[in-house]
């Protein structure tokens, strides 16, 4: 009867939010490409093959697909297996195909939740495993892998506190969203504790760790290190600040933090990386508001020495975390709550400071401060001070990027342990 609701309402509501979605995708651009996979037309796939089965995986963004590359490596060194990919952002859509191609059957856009559409990717892809990352759980989805008996997953599983307050208010509607997933992989115990408390059977959670943890890291030498510096426009003995994967208000605040930190005499400059590369005018105009020597990295390598560089492009985060002294983590200052992961940041061993709102990733930021690997500020007002000290104390920044290395090191394991069950779900 739900499910059936859910059938009633999603068209009336796709309608009405169909004018913001259709200009977020504008302002995003480069969702022509497979525009046709939100219909459920999904890309030519190679006929099924006897003794091999076939999984479906969603994951829905950047971040998520930069989580899944060493899952999909193993999973392609099976005989016994393969891989269709879908994403729901253009430039998720992009990472996939750039990073993925070989390791895939094929790869393309969520087809819209609503159940014409829903049924007809069904009919073409013939999954046998569906697999969703982290918050993903689409009703109508689930209910066409059931139809068809073919098992749903889902992995690298979270909840974050904004999701938790919604779905304890719509608890009913649980056991629709979720039912049909036979297993959950949680990545930590608190998680797991929120799916159970919004009625998910304990027997079908296993805690395996965030993959996250797992995804590759890899570091550049010195000499690619003063390269990069000299493309943003950074000279060698410069030390930088890195906002990383920030949100609307977050560069002022940095902005205005660093400035202080000019006044009182460090050689600080200021690396900016928003969240979304689309922002780039709307973080221009702020920079430019500051009066200071900047470079857009869109545009090309910095025609000179800059104070401030505005890094809008896609998957050089890892890269680019490796010139900064210090990390700031974007999306955990008010009024924003969910923070974005300091997992590679802590691996490349910088010194890491998050503001108070850190939802989607508490377990994780509570490990690092608990390990001395990162600086939890209660505020904005607090956040310049922590940042003043630890660049006036060298000691204290290398003790912070020793403990984040050491921490990444112990963390690891969650690639091993949800392939383990991934495989055993497809045996049976």
């Amino acid at each position: 009867m739900v499910l059936w609701f859910y059938r009633l309402v999603f068209l009336p509501v796709l309608l009405v939010m169909a004018p913001y979605y259709l200009w977020r995708m504008r302002k995003r651009g480069g969702y022509r490409e497979g525009f046709e996979n939100r219909w459920g037309a999904m890309p030519l796939l190679p006929a099924k093959r006897l003794g091999v089965r076939r999984i479906w995986l969603q994951a829905v963004s950047v971040g998520e697909l930069l989580a899944i590359g060493p899952l999909l490596k193993s999973l392609r060194e099976r005989a016994d297996t393969e891989v269709f990919l879908t994403t729901t952002t253009s430039t998720g859509f992009r990472v996939a195909k750039e990073r993925y191609a070989d390791l895939v059957i094929g790869v393309a856009y969520f087809p819209t939740d609503f159940w014409p559409f829903s049924a007809r990717a069904w009919r073409h892809v013939q999954a046998d495993l569906a697999l969703l990352m982290e918050g993903e759980r689409w009703p109508e989805h689930i209910y066409q892998a059931k139809l068809r008996g073919a098992r749903v997953m889902a992995v690298n599983a979270r909840m974050s506190d904004r999701s938790f307050g919604r779905m304890k208010r719509v608890r009913s509607l649980v056991p629709t969203m979720m039912g049909g997933i036979g297993r959950l992989l949680a990545v930590s115990k608190e998680d797991a504790a929120r799916f159970e408390q919004l009625g998910f059977p304990s027997n079908r959670i296993t805690v395996v760790g965030n993959l996250k943890v797992d995804n590759e890291i890899i570091e550049i030498d010195e000499t690619a290190k003063q390269a990069l510096r000299a493309e943003l426009g950074f000279k060698a003995e410069d030390q930088i600040l890195l906002g990383s994967s920030l949100w609307a208000g977050e560069e002022a605040v940095l902005i205005r933090i660093w400035q202080e930190l000019r006044r009182k005499g460090g050689r600080v400059k200021l690396l900016l990386v928003p969240r979304h590369a689309e922002r780039r005018q709307e973080v221009e105009a702020i920079v430019q508001s500051a009066g200071r020597a900047y470079n857009l990295r869109s545009r090309g390598v910095a025609s000179g020495a800059v104070e401030i560089s505005i890094a809008d492009t896609t998957g050089e985060l890892q890269r680019l975390t490796q010139l900064a002294e210090v990390v700031f983590v974007g999306k955990s200052l008010p009024p924003h709550r969910e923070g974005q992961t300091p997992v590679e940041a802590a691996g490349l061993g910088k010194a890491l400071v998050f503001g108070p709102g850190m939802g989607s990733f508490r377990s994780i930021a509570a490990d690092l401060v608990m390990a001395g690997a990162a600086i939890q500020v209660p505020s904005i007002e607090a956040l310049g001070g922590e940042l003043l000290k630890l660049f006036l104390d060298e000691n204290r920044r290398n003790e912070l990027g020793k403990q984040g290395r050491i921490w990444h090191r112990a963390s690891r394991g969650a690639l091993n342990r949800t392939l383990e069950i991934i495989i055993s779900e497809l045996k049976k």
